[in-house]
């Protein structure tokens, strides 16, 4: 009689699931640097969400009479504009919040491609092995031999600049670490017993890959996930300087910095603000990606 079958399976499943969250927990939370990082992830997404309610101003709007105005504690400030105001006349302040949009809508994007084509090709690549694995890892070594930034900037100027073309080009070039860390695993995975198992019950390829095979690869996958999320925001705002990515007045931190070039000696808040919050963003996805791997790797916990 199958496991469904019995009296109480479903209770049983769903202990066992809230017993693995809780041990997740449990080694999440020991490191405070993955916990205040957690908070501030989640604080940026709030932003995200309800910008449109915290933003003080339109983030577009111009104010022709407050050209780079300080931020309020300095002389000149006003509380109109608590961050101050840009070359002409935007409230910076808006402006950061509504770029919390797109940084996370960036990471998010290019983190999903990435690595629903990593996977793919991944388990292609480990599981039927043979000259596919050969080509396909011939094509990623091609594409690992360019510095990251310059192959995308390469891409971009092909694809023509812009936030979407930019995406496509973070990802592709994110692609091949996806590719090798699920081949890695699915050749470490393949040989095990309850694959051999399920092969000799009658499993078929499919259901091999994705369903006996797949979830056992998840835990290093998540965490380069997470890795990949920051590392594709900093990407995003590098493009965005270089006039490579989004472009104005779209209110992402890149752009916002490459406008402020010229008036990095006049208006000092023009740049940092925006710098700020790619490091504090960057460095809040970084500290969580530290926790999931202190908590999904299984070598790294502690009995």
């Amino acid at each position: 009689m199958s496991e469904q079958a019995l009296p109480g399976a479903p209770a049983r499943t769903i202990n066992g699931r809230r017993q693995m969250l809780a041990e997740f927990w449990h080694y999440f939370s020991k490191n405070r640097g993955a916990v205040t990082g957690l908070v501030v992830f989640i604080l940026l997404v709030l932003i995200a969400v309800f910008a449109p309610l915290l933003a003080p101003h339109n983030p577009d709007q111009q104010f022709r009479d407050h050209l780079l105005s300080p931020p309020f504690w300095q002389d000149g400030g006003s509380l109109t504009f608590l961050l101050g105001t840009d070359a002409v006349g935007r409230d910076i302040l808006s402006r950061l919040i509504h770029g919390a949009r797109f940084s996370l809508f960036i990471g998010v994007v290019v983190v999903t491609i990435a690595m629903t084509g990593g996977i793919l090709i991944g388990l292609i690549s480990g599981f039927f092995r043979g000259w596919l694995d050969t080509l396909f890892m011939r094509i990623m070594d091609i594409i690992l031999a360019f510095p990251s930034l310059l192959l995308a900037l390469v891409l971009v100027a092909v694809l023509g600049p812009g936030l979407i073309n930019a995406m496509i080009a973070i990802a592709i070039v994110y692609q091949p670490h996806f590719v090798r860390l699920t081949r890695a695993s699915v050749l470490s995975e393949r040989e095990r017993e309850y694959v051999i198992s399920a092969r000799v019950a009658g499993a078929g390829v499919l259901r091999l890959m994705f369903i006996t095979i797949l979830p056992n690869c998840l835990a290093p996958l998540i965490v380069q996930g997470t890795l990949a999320f920051s590392n594709a925001i900093l990407d995003a705002a590098a493009l965005g300087f270089l006039g490579m990515g989004a472009q104005p007045p779209t209110p992402e931190w890149g752009t916002m910095l490459a406008e402020a070039r010229e008036f990095i000696l006049r208006a000092w808040w023009v740049v940092t603000f925006p710098g700020l919050a790619i490091l504090i963003t960057v460095l809040a996805i970084n500290l969580m990606g530290d926790g999931l791997r202190d908590a999904l790797d299984p070598k790294l916990k502690q009995s």
